[in-house]
């Protein structure tokens, strides 16, 4: 008899750097933030890396931001007190 174990959904969120430069301090920032199961680092050569799941995930926050249901930081400091008031 196989046993089937679930495992929750998770939520992702895909974040878009303008520059690599602080990637390494962004991504300790986050994984200090109670409920961050886990935070990877990825660069996008070119359109051929991207899956379809991928894309569809594109489309999909492209989508929530057309709608208004984003939260957008344009500094570090507007992400540390967006991460402050958690």
């Amino acid at each position: 008899m196989e046993a089937t174990v679930q495992m929750p959904q998770a939520t992702q969120m895909i974040v878009t750097l303008e520059t690599g430069a602080m990637a390494s301090e962004i991504r300790k920032a986050l994984k200090l933030i109670r409920g961050i199961a886990s935070v990877r680092v990825a660069t996008i050569a070119d359109d051929r890396a991207i899956t379809p799941a991928m894309r569809r995930s594109i489309q999909k926050a492209r989508q929530e931001s057309a709608r208004g249901e984003t939260i957008v930081c344009r500094t570090p400091e507007d992400m540390q007190k967006y991460f402050d008031s958690l």
